[in-house]
Protein backbone atom coordinates (compact mmCIF):
# COMPACT_ATOMS: atom_id res chain seq x y z
CA UNK A 1 0.00 0.00 0.00
CA UNK A 2 2.99 2.35 0.50
CA UNK A 3 4.83 1.64 -2.35
CA UNK A 4 1.41 1.99 -4.32
CA UNK A 5 0.78 5.71 -2.55
CA UNK A 6 4.74 6.41 -3.09
CA UNK A 7 4.02 5.94 -7.02
CA UNK A 8 1.02 8.05 -6.84
CA UNK A 9 2.94 10.93 -5.52
CA UNK A 10 5.82 10.79 -8.09
CA UNK A 11 3.39 10.09 -10.88
CA UNK A 12 1.62 13.20 -9.74
CA UNK A 13 5.53 15.38 -10.13
CA UNK A 14 5.79 13.78 -13.37
CA UNK A 15 2.48 14.99 -14.65
CA UNK A 16 3.25 18.46 -13.50
CA UNK A 17 6.32 19.23 -14.78
CA UNK A 18 5.47 17.86 -17.97
CA UNK A 19 2.12 19.70 -18.56
CA UNK A 20 4.40 22.83 -17.67
CA UNK A 21 6.70 21.47 -20.53
CA UNK A 22 4.10 21.08 -22.86
CA UNK A 23 2.34 23.94 -22.56
CA UNK A 24 5.41 26.41 -22.78
CA UNK A 25 6.53 24.52 -25.96
CA UNK A 26 3.61 24.40 -27.88
CA UNK A 27 2.67 27.90 -26.43
CA UNK A 28 6.19 29.31 -27.66
CA UNK A 29 5.44 27.17 -31.43
CA UNK A 30 1.92 28.72 -31.52
CA UNK A 31 3.61 32.51 -31.38
CA UNK A 32 6.53 31.85 -33.82
CA UNK A 33 4.61 30.27 -36.84
CA UNK A 34 1.20 32.32 -36.15
CA UNK A 35 -1.05 29.58 -35.03
CA UNK A 36 -3.55 30.85 -32.54
CA UNK A 37 -3.21 29.05 -29.54
CA UNK A 38 -6.60 27.34 -29.63
CA UNK A 39 -5.36 25.30 -32.75
CA UNK A 40 -2.50 24.06 -30.70
CA UNK A 41 -4.40 23.23 -27.65
CA UNK A 42 -7.04 21.68 -30.01
CA UNK A 43 -4.35 19.33 -31.29
CA UNK A 44 -1.07 18.60 -29.92
CA UNK A 45 -1.86 19.53 -26.39
CA UNK A 46 -4.90 17.53 -26.60
CA UNK A 47 -3.43 14.07 -27.95
CA UNK A 48 -0.40 14.36 -25.75
CA UNK A 49 -3.20 14.83 -22.32
CA UNK A 50 -5.29 12.03 -24.34
CA UNK A 51 -2.34 9.86 -24.18
CA UNK A 52 -3.13 8.15 -20.54
CA UNK A 53 -7.01 7.52 -21.67
CA UNK A 54 -5.82 5.70 -25.03
CA UNK A 55 -3.56 3.44 -23.27
CA UNK A 56 -6.41 2.82 -20.59
CA UNK A 57 -9.12 1.75 -23.10
CA UNK A 58 -7.19 -0.18 -25.39
CA UNK A 59 -5.48 -2.26 -22.92
CA UNK A 60 -9.25 -2.62 -21.34
CA UNK A 61 -10.88 -3.57 -24.48
CA UNK A 62 -8.42 -6.18 -25.13
CA UNK A 63 -7.87 -7.78 -21.95
CA UNK A 64 -12.63 -8.05 -22.46
CA UNK A 65 -13.17 -5.25 -19.65
CA UNK A 66 -15.84 -3.53 -21.89
CA UNK A 67 -16.93 -1.21 -18.70
CA UNK A 68 -13.91 0.31 -18.00
CA UNK A 69 -12.96 0.94 -21.87
CA UNK A 70 -16.46 2.98 -22.07
CA UNK A 71 -16.21 4.67 -18.56
CA UNK A 72 -12.67 5.15 -18.45
CA UNK A 73 -13.69 8.38 -21.67
CA UNK A 74 -16.62 8.97 -20.17
CA UNK A 75 -15.66 9.63 -16.87
CA UNK A 76 -13.01 11.80 -18.19
CA UNK A 77 -15.11 13.74 -20.42
CA UNK A 78 -17.24 14.72 -17.55
CA UNK A 79 -14.16 15.04 -15.45
CA UNK A 80 -12.87 16.97 -17.76
CA UNK A 81 -15.82 19.21 -18.62
CA UNK A 82 -17.26 20.15 -14.83
CA UNK A 83 -14.06 19.20 -12.87
CA UNK A 84 -10.96 20.51 -14.76
CA UNK A 85 -12.46 23.11 -16.98
CA UNK A 86 -14.23 24.21 -14.09
CA UNK A 87 -11.44 24.31 -11.32
CA UNK A 88 -9.74 26.23 -14.10
CA UNK A 89 -12.01 28.90 -14.63
CA UNK A 90 -12.48 29.68 -10.57
CA UNK A 91 -9.01 30.02 -10.44
CA UNK A 92 -8.89 32.35 -13.26
CA UNK A 93 -11.78 33.69 -15.99
CA UNK A 94 -11.40 32.64 -19.10
CA UNK A 95 -12.10 34.41 -22.53
CA UNK A 96 -14.27 32.24 -25.05
CA UNK A 97 -12.81 33.19 -28.97
CA UNK A 98 -15.74 33.64 -31.72
CA UNK A 99 -14.35 29.97 -33.35
CA UNK A 100 -14.89 28.20 -29.82
CA UNK A 101 -18.26 29.60 -29.65
CA UNK A 102 -19.86 28.66 -33.20
CA UNK A 103 -17.78 26.12 -33.84
CA UNK A 104 -15.79 24.11 -31.43
CA UNK A 105 -18.22 23.87 -28.62
CA UNK A 106 -21.61 22.78 -31.21
CA UNK A 107 -19.12 20.69 -32.97
CA UNK A 108 -18.35 18.85 -29.51
CA UNK A 109 -21.66 18.90 -28.59
CA UNK A 110 -22.27 17.25 -32.46
CA UNK A 111 -20.06 14.45 -31.86
CA UNK A 112 -21.39 13.91 -28.24
CA UNK A 113 -24.88 12.71 -30.02
CA UNK A 114 -23.55 10.92 -32.54
CA UNK A 115 -21.46 8.79 -29.79
CA UNK A 116 -24.66 8.22 -27.73
CA UNK A 117 -26.49 6.80 -30.85
CA UNK A 118 -23.65 5.02 -32.13
CA UNK A 119 -23.62 3.96 -28.64
CA UNK A 120 -27.04 2.30 -27.93
CA UNK A 121 -27.74 1.09 -31.49
CA UNK A 122 -27.32 -2.69 -30.85
CA UNK A 123 -25.96 -1.84 -27.76
CA UNK A 124 -22.78 -2.33 -28.93
CA UNK A 125 -20.08 -0.47 -30.52
CA UNK A 126 -19.02 -2.55 -33.43
CA UNK A 127 -15.60 -2.13 -36.20
CA UNK A 128 -17.83 -0.44 -39.00
CA UNK A 129 -19.51 1.98 -35.73
CA UNK A 130 -15.37 2.81 -34.90
CA UNK A 131 -14.78 3.52 -38.62
CA UNK A 132 -17.87 6.03 -38.63
CA UNK A 133 -16.19 7.11 -34.98
CA UNK A 134 -12.19 7.50 -37.02
CA UNK A 135 -13.72 8.94 -40.23
CA UNK A 136 -15.26 11.98 -37.75
CA UNK A 137 -12.03 12.26 -36.03
CA UNK A 138 -10.33 12.50 -39.79
CA UNK A 139 -12.72 15.44 -40.69
CA UNK A 140 -12.07 17.21 -36.78
CA UNK A 141 -8.33 17.07 -37.95
CA UNK A 142 -8.62 18.18 -41.51
CA UNK A 143 -10.93 21.40 -39.76
CA UNK A 144 -8.09 21.96 -37.36
CA UNK A 145 -5.28 22.38 -40.12
CA UNK A 146 -7.77 24.37 -42.05
CA UNK A 147 -8.34 27.02 -39.09
CA UNK A 148 -4.55 26.54 -38.58
CA UNK A 149 -3.65 27.53 -42.27
CA UNK A 150 -6.21 30.48 -42.27
CA UNK A 151 -4.66 31.69 -38.70
CA UNK A 152 -6.65 34.00 -36.95
CA UNK A 153 -8.36 35.80 -39.31
CA UNK A 154 -11.41 34.35 -38.20
CA UNK A 155 -11.41 36.89 -35.08
CA UNK A 156 -10.15 39.69 -37.21
CA UNK A 157 -9.90 42.02 -33.74
CA UNK A 158 -7.39 39.52 -32.02
CA UNK A 159 -5.78 38.69 -35.08
CA UNK A 160 -4.55 42.13 -35.35
CA UNK A 161 -2.83 42.23 -31.92
CA UNK A 162 -1.73 38.74 -32.00
CA UNK A 163 0.21 39.58 -34.90
CA UNK A 164 1.64 42.50 -33.40
CA UNK A 165 2.34 41.02 -30.06
CA UNK A 166 3.75 37.37 -32.04
CA UNK A 167 6.24 39.77 -34.26
CA UNK A 168 7.39 41.65 -30.99
CA UNK A 169 8.17 38.34 -29.18
CA UNK A 170 9.72 36.73 -32.38
CA UNK A 171 12.43 39.46 -32.46
CA UNK A 172 13.11 39.39 -28.48
CA UNK A 173 12.95 35.81 -28.32
CA UNK A 174 16.21 33.71 -28.39
CA UNK A 175 14.86 30.05 -27.87
CA UNK A 176 14.92 27.74 -30.88
CA UNK A 177 11.84 25.83 -32.42
CA UNK A 178 14.04 22.50 -32.19
CA UNK A 179 13.77 23.67 -28.03
CA UNK A 180 10.59 24.11 -28.16
CA UNK A 181 9.72 20.34 -29.84
CA UNK A 182 11.57 19.06 -27.25
CA UNK A 183 9.71 20.68 -24.03
CA UNK A 184 6.70 19.25 -25.94
CA UNK A 185 8.11 16.12 -26.35
CA UNK A 186 9.55 15.92 -22.76
CA UNK A 187 5.86 16.92 -21.62
CA UNK A 188 4.38 14.59 -23.54
CA UNK A 189 6.66 11.76 -22.11
CA UNK A 190 6.27 12.91 -18.81
CA UNK A 191 2.68 13.15 -18.47
CA UNK A 192 2.39 9.26 -20.53
CA UNK A 193 4.84 7.95 -17.16
CA UNK A 194 3.10 10.28 -15.21
CA UNK A 195 -0.51 9.23 -15.90
CA UNK A 196 0.97 5.10 -15.81
CA UNK A 197 2.15 5.57 -12.63
CA UNK A 198 -0.89 7.46 -10.68
CA UNK A 199 -3.85 5.38 -12.64
CA UNK A 200 -2.05 1.62 -12.36
CA UNK A 201 -1.42 2.76 -8.66
CA UNK A 202 -4.90 4.46 -7.64
CA UNK A 203 -6.50 1.37 -9.25
CA UNK A 204 -5.03 -1.23 -6.96
CA UNK A 205 -5.83 0.79 -4.22
CA UNK A 206 -9.25 0.78 -5.26
CA UNK A 207 -9.31 -3.03 -6.12
CA UNK A 208 -8.00 -3.23 -2.09
CA UNK A 209 -11.08 -1.54 -1.27
CA UNK A 210 -13.27 -3.82 -3.58
CA UNK A 211 -15.28 -1.06 -5.40
CA UNK A 212 -17.13 -2.31 -8.77
CA UNK A 213 -15.75 -2.45 -12.45
CA UNK A 214 -17.97 1.16 -13.47
CA UNK A 215 -17.22 2.74 -10.13
CA UNK A 216 -13.47 2.51 -10.47
CA UNK A 217 -13.87 3.26 -14.27
CA UNK A 218 -15.40 6.75 -13.99
CA UNK A 219 -13.88 7.55 -10.61
CA UNK A 220 -10.04 6.30 -10.09
CA UNK A 221 -9.45 5.66 -13.76
CA UNK A 222 -11.40 8.85 -15.52
CA UNK A 223 -9.81 11.13 -13.03
CA UNK A 224 -6.46 9.67 -13.11
CA UNK A 225 -6.44 9.38 -16.93
CA UNK A 226 -7.45 13.25 -16.74
CA UNK A 227 -4.71 14.52 -14.50
CA UNK A 228 -2.69 15.22 -17.37
CA UNK A 229 -5.83 17.43 -19.06
CA UNK A 230 -6.10 18.63 -14.97
CA UNK A 231 -2.78 20.41 -14.52
CA UNK A 232 -1.98 21.29 -18.35
CA UNK A 233 -5.18 23.39 -18.35
CA UNK A 234 -5.18 24.80 -14.58
CA UNK A 235 -1.23 26.29 -15.58
CA UNK A 236 -2.62 27.06 -18.90
CA UNK A 237 -5.33 29.48 -17.25
CA UNK A 238 -2.81 30.75 -14.59
CA UNK A 239 -0.49 31.76 -17.16
CA UNK A 240 -3.30 33.51 -19.26
CA UNK A 241 -3.22 30.91 -21.94
CA UNK A 242 -7.06 31.03 -22.14
CA UNK A 243 -7.22 29.07 -25.56
CA UNK A 244 -5.23 26.26 -24.64
CA UNK A 245 -7.03 26.18 -21.34
CA UNK A 246 -10.33 25.57 -22.88
CA UNK A 247 -9.10 23.95 -26.31
CA UNK A 248 -7.10 21.34 -24.20
CA UNK A 249 -10.39 20.21 -22.67
CA UNK A 250 -12.44 20.34 -25.90
CA UNK A 251 -9.93 18.74 -28.23
CA UNK A 252 -9.23 15.90 -25.65
CA UNK A 253 -13.18 15.42 -25.31
CA UNK A 254 -13.47 14.78 -29.08
CA UNK A 255 -10.47 12.98 -29.08
CA UNK A 256 -11.61 10.40 -26.30
CA UNK A 257 -15.06 10.18 -27.97
CA UNK A 258 -13.55 9.77 -31.39
CA UNK A 259 -10.22 8.60 -31.95
CA UNK A 260 -9.96 6.38 -28.20
CA UNK A 261 -13.34 4.57 -28.69
CA UNK A 262 -12.96 4.19 -32.43
CA UNK A 263 -9.67 2.83 -31.95
CA UNK A 264 -10.19 0.50 -29.29
CA UNK A 265 -13.46 -0.60 -31.22
CA UNK A 266 -11.61 -1.54 -34.39
CA UNK A 267 -9.03 -3.61 -32.30
CA UNK A 268 -11.79 -5.09 -30.74
CA UNK A 269 -15.71 -4.21 -30.24
CA UNK A 270 -16.73 -3.33 -27.54
CA UNK A 271 -20.00 -3.99 -25.32
CA UNK A 272 -21.90 -0.91 -24.54
CA UNK A 273 -23.49 -1.02 -21.12
CA UNK A 274 -26.96 1.09 -20.77
CA UNK A 275 -26.35 2.08 -17.80
CA UNK A 276 -24.12 4.69 -19.31
CA UNK A 277 -26.92 6.64 -20.87
CA UNK A 278 -27.17 8.33 -17.41
CA UNK A 279 -23.77 9.42 -17.49
CA UNK A 280 -23.52 10.64 -21.31
CA UNK A 281 -26.45 12.69 -20.58
CA UNK A 282 -24.47 14.36 -17.83
CA UNK A 283 -21.70 14.60 -20.71
CA UNK A 284 -24.29 16.72 -23.25
CA UNK A 285 -26.10 18.69 -20.42
CA UNK A 286 -22.78 20.39 -19.25
CA UNK A 287 -21.61 20.57 -23.20
CA UNK A 288 -25.09 22.33 -23.77
CA UNK A 289 -23.88 24.71 -20.62
CA UNK A 290 -20.71 25.28 -21.68
CA UNK A 291 -22.60 26.89 -25.15
CA UNK A 292 -24.60 29.15 -22.94
CA UNK A 293 -22.07 30.87 -20.71
CA UNK A 294 -20.50 33.17 -23.46
CA UNK A 295 -24.46 34.25 -23.92
CA UNK A 296 -24.48 35.27 -20.19
CA UNK A 297 -23.09 38.83 -19.37
CA UNK A 298 -19.79 39.22 -19.18
CA UNK A 299 -20.29 37.80 -22.42
CA UNK A 300 -17.79 35.92 -24.10
CA UNK A 301 -16.47 35.03 -20.50
CA UNK A 302 -16.17 32.24 -18.55
CA UNK A 303 -16.42 33.43 -14.99
CA UNK A 304 -15.22 32.11 -11.56
CA UNK A 305 -18.83 32.09 -11.23
CA UNK A 306 -19.20 29.68 -13.74
CA UNK A 307 -16.62 27.34 -12.89
CA UNK A 308 -18.18 27.50 -9.54
CA UNK A 309 -21.26 25.73 -11.20
CA UNK A 310 -19.34 23.56 -13.14
CA UNK A 311 -17.55 22.16 -9.94
CA UNK A 312 -21.42 22.25 -8.49
CA UNK A 313 -22.74 19.85 -11.11
CA UNK A 314 -19.62 17.70 -10.48
CA UNK A 315 -20.75 17.09 -7.39
CA UNK A 316 -24.28 16.01 -8.14
CA UNK A 317 -22.98 13.88 -10.56
CA UNK A 318 -20.66 12.07 -7.96
CA UNK A 319 -23.20 12.05 -5.54
CA UNK A 320 -26.18 10.25 -8.00
CA UNK A 321 -22.69 7.49 -9.00
CA UNK A 322 -22.90 6.50 -5.68
CA UNK A 323 -26.44 6.64 -5.03
CA UNK A 324 -27.11 3.63 -7.03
Amino acid sequence: MIVWILLIVLGFILLIKGADLLVDGASSLAKKFHIPEIIIGLTVVSIGTSLPELFVSIKSALEGYPDMAIGNVVGSNIANLLLILGLSTVIKSVDFKKETRWIEIPMCLGFAIIFIVLCNIGQNITRYDAIILLILFIAFIIYTIVMAKKGEEFDEKNSEKAVKKTDELDNKTSSSSIKDIIYIILGIILLKFGGDFTVDNAVNVAKFFNLSEKIISVTILAIGTSLPELVTSVSAAIKGKSDIAIGNILGSNIFNMLLIIGTSALIKPIIYNVSYNMDLVFILVATFILAIFPMIPPKNKMTRMNGSVYLFLYLIYMITLFMK
